[in-house]
């Protein structure tokens, strides 16, 4: 083995970098929040190498580390990681954020990526940073240049909610101001940490990996389509026409992403590639995510390092800065972070996807050892700054910074806009008049004011409606006694009204408890799968479990031949509960996916620009509609779908906003169809707990605390927020009167309108607790 070498160039470029005076922390406990090892991915291992630098270089301050996980079960981390978020609850990143709280917690250190945290364009995080009572400093790995109208809101709130942020390129800090409106004066850029290694002849590490005597060419990272590896691939033929001792190894293992999604596709197109080019004793793939020492080596022994990368809005990346501060003469693609490195003669820049321009540059390399020398020395010199140790005393720098400026003052005032520390004050749940209208066979479908209508009989929709009430009360933790009372008789209506030869349910039964129709319309069909899918997927109660998923299954393949916009998207609600518990149903997830197909259908025939709708006319439960999508868009991932139910909601919503700001729900009096006149009477209950069930969900999806908004201006038209400014609900029984007319209230109180109230406070209350139920006051008394 050759003898290990260091210039004397080297000796002296070790001292040329940016020397920091160190001073003692006053940050006594700092919390880094971001991926972190063993979980393969690039922000883990930054996390992982800041946190260590700064607690090698601070030892008197507690450094630990709360982690997401993006599988279940999460990984099997190192002490230091002590909480960890599940990605897509967003109940947990609350935990979190309370956990921090209680834990006196100086300043929290976040690494933001969109694709790491829940939600849309990542908006769970956006809840995570409103509850935290420190300062926040947020280094982001990724500024886009054209952001979609979600990631531009995430982005400009994270900085909102930041007290410092921290990039890594001059190119990010321009862009945060110009595009995000973000203060230069809170912006630091700090480079991104590298490895403090020696100026080492290449040919030191090379008989390690079977390379003597060979030029190496060097590419690591997780492997992915838009690391552009098949165009060095397609230089090579070039290249060893010249230098047939050139050998290119690709190390790193396929991205977890990709390796779920697509499995090793990639790669083996990548080697068939080298096989068809004939190069293949030319290239070695090593699949594997190596640990540090053994990638310091690898980087050592390359004589030149490529990133071929396809896509310019890169503005950092890891690779690149370890192998440039390594001192290694780079070629690469022109995306925004080299360009900005590379520049001053310490790389060669390439276009994107060119070959021929590839080869040519790794030639005119390998033939120029003055200049790759001279490249090298370059990178070196420019590398000294970015070692870990000089970089985590830039970042106790900015953490010092943010203590003496506080929480960010936006983070504040918000929280009290969301009433942080005093939730709305929302009425008791009362259950008298339900009670009053529910007896041994279920529940009554119509009251001449508080007095049940035995004439009327009763109906699947209430009983359905009243079933998935009692699943909500029991999460709430209401007495189980009577909750549970109220259950039994609901699932046995269900059960009764449900007919084995026509597979449909009955709707109307009279008081004699004869059938009142030979099967129910479609949207109770859809209503009693909706109540079927809480039964299974929800209640606390095996024997409800069973028989609602013996009724769902008989009952939910008629689903698919129903024409109801209506109840297509109760029967998506309640299949979205099912696979809460039995997820790997298949012939459910079918059903969900012709459902949903249905439903964008109708969207994509009746919507426009300034009618982004899926009906010509606006009648009855209409935020139902939007909310199927929304829901069914976040539980398999597609994005554009529940982008589409978000637009849908929004517009609806800007639609029953009255001039005053109160809910104007659509009246029942003519409805609104397109082009014409709107009914502004009669407003029914059913339309208001629509609009807060799904801007909840929007919530829930988000993060946005605007669609929170929306739900309590939507909930606020019971108590007294509307048109005539009178109360719809009785605080004394829990009833409901069945509407608002253009002068008065109906005091009739029917099924339909308690369950409405009951269900949009029931909801409007679980989502206070989730908010909530994890803020307790530190030690400060913050």
């Amino acid at each position: 083995m050759p003898q290990r070498k260091e210039t004397s160039e080297a000796a002296l470029v070790e001292n040329q970098g940016k020397i920091l005076i160190k001073e003692t922390a006053k940050a006594r406990k700092i919390a880094f929040v971001g991926d972190h090892l063993p979980r393969k991915c690039g922000i883990a291992t930054f996390t992982s190498d800041l946190l260590s630098a700064i607690a090698t270089a601070y030892p008197e301050s507690q450094c630990l580390c709360v982690s997401i996980n993006d599988i279940k079960g999460g990984y099997e981390y190192p002490e230091v990681v002590r909480f960890e978020i599940e990605e897509q609850d967003l109940s947990s990143y609350l935990r979190a954020a309370d956990f921090l709280n209680i834990s006196n917690v100086d300043i929290v250190c976040l690494q933001h990526e969109f694709g790491i945290f829940g939600g849309p364009a990542g908006g769970h995080i956006l809840a995570f940073l409103r509850e935290l009572r420190m300062p926040v400093v947020t280094t982001l790995h990724t500024v886009l240049r054209e952001p979609r109208p979600d990631q531009r809101r995430v982005m400009q709130e994270i900085i909102s909610l930041s007290t410092r942020v921290v990039v890594m390129a001059e190119r990010g800090r321009q862009m945060l101001q110009e595009i995000y409106a973000a203060s230069p004066g809170k912006i630091d850029l700090i480079a991104h940490g590298i490895p403090d290694v020696g100026f080492v002849d290449p040919a030191f590490f090379k008989d390690q990996f079977g390379v003597e005597g060979k030029i190496v060419l060097l590419t690591f990272g997780l492997l992915s389509p838009n690391k552009g590896i098949e165009y060095v691939l397609k230089a090579l033929p070039q290249v060893l026409e010249e230098f047939p001792d050139v050998v290119y190894i690709v190390l790193g293992a396929t991205h977890p992403n990709e390796l779920r999604e697509h499995g090793e596709a990639y790669r083996m197109s990548l080697e068939l590639l080298a096989k068809k080019s004939g190069i293949e004793k030319s290239v070695i793939f090593y699949n594997d995510f190596v640990e540090l020492e053994s990638l310091k080596e690898f980087i050592g022994a390359a004589d030149l390092y490529i990133t071929p990368y396809l896509n310019e809005a890169q503005i950092t990346s890891g690779t690149l800065a370890y192998t440039f501060g390594a001192g290694k003469a780079v070629v690469s693609t022109p995306y925004w972070h080299a360009a900005e490195l590379l520049a001053g003669d310490r790389g060669v820049l390439v276009p994107f996807a060119d070959a021929e321009a590839m080869g040519r540059e790794i030639s005119a390399l390998l033939r120029d050892d003055i200049r790759r020398h001279a490249m090298r020395r370059n990178a070196y010199r420019c590398g000294r700054e970015m070692v870990w140790s000089n970089v985590a005393q830039l970042y106790m720098q900015s953490f010092e910074q943010a203590r003496l400026q506080g929480t960010a003052p936006s983070r504040k005032s918000l929280l009290t806009k969301t009433l942080d520390l005093r939730p709305p004050q929302l009425p008791a749940l009362k259950l008298d008049h339900l009670q009053r209208m529910t007896d041994s066979t279920g529940v009554f479908q119509h009251a001449n004011f508080s007095i049940p209508n035995f004439a009327e009989g009763y109906c699947t929709d209430d009983n359905a409606r009243a079933f998935i009430l009692t699943v909500l009360l029991e999460e709430l933790g209401q007495d189980r006694e009577s909750v549970c009372a109220m259950a039994t008789t609901c699932a046995s209506f269900l059960q009764y009204a449900y007919d084995p030869h026509t597979r449909r349910f009955h709707n109307h039964l009279g008081f004699d408890r004869r059938w009142l129709d030979e099967q129910g319309s479609e949207d109770s069909q859809g209503r009693a799968i909706w109540a079927l899918g809480f039964g299974v997927g929800r209640s606390p109660y095996r024997s409800f479990q069973f028989i609602s998923g013996q009724l769902f299954a008989q009952a939910l393949p008629a689903m698919t031949e129903f024409t109801s916009p209506r109840a297509w998207a109760f029967g998506l609600l309640g299949i979205h509960e099912y696979l809460r518990h039995l997820s790997g149903d298949t012939l459910v997830n079918q059903t969900r996916e012709a459902l949903l197909s249905k439903l964008v259908d109708l969207l994509d025939r009746n919507s426009s620009a300034d009618w982004p709708w899926f009906e010509q006319e606006l009648s009855y439960d209409n935020a139902k509609l939007a909310h199927a999508l929304i829901l069914t868009g976040r539980a398999t991932g597609q994005q554009d779908v529940l982008q589409r139910g978000l637009d849908a909601l929004r517009w609806l919503n800007q639609v029953q906003i009255s001039g005053k700001g109160h809910f104007l729900p659509i009246g029942s009096n003519g409805f609104y169809k397109r082009g014409g006149p709107r009914a502004e009477f009669d407003q029914q209950p059913i339309e208001a707990q629509a609009m807060v069930s799904a801007c909840l969900e929007a919530y829930r999806a988000t993060s946005d605390i605007w669609w929170y908004e929306q739900s309590q201006r939507a909930f606020d038209w019971f108590l007294g927020w509307n048109d005539l400014g009178l109360e719809l609900y009785s605080p004394e029984s829990g009833a409901c009167g069945d509407g608002l007319h253009v002068d008065r209230v109906n005091r009739n109180q029917g099924a339909e309108s308690t369950l409405a109230f009951l269900l949009s406070l029931a909801e409007m209350k679980l989502t206070n607790n989730m908010m909530t139920s994890f803020r307790k006051p530190t030690a400060n008394g913050n």
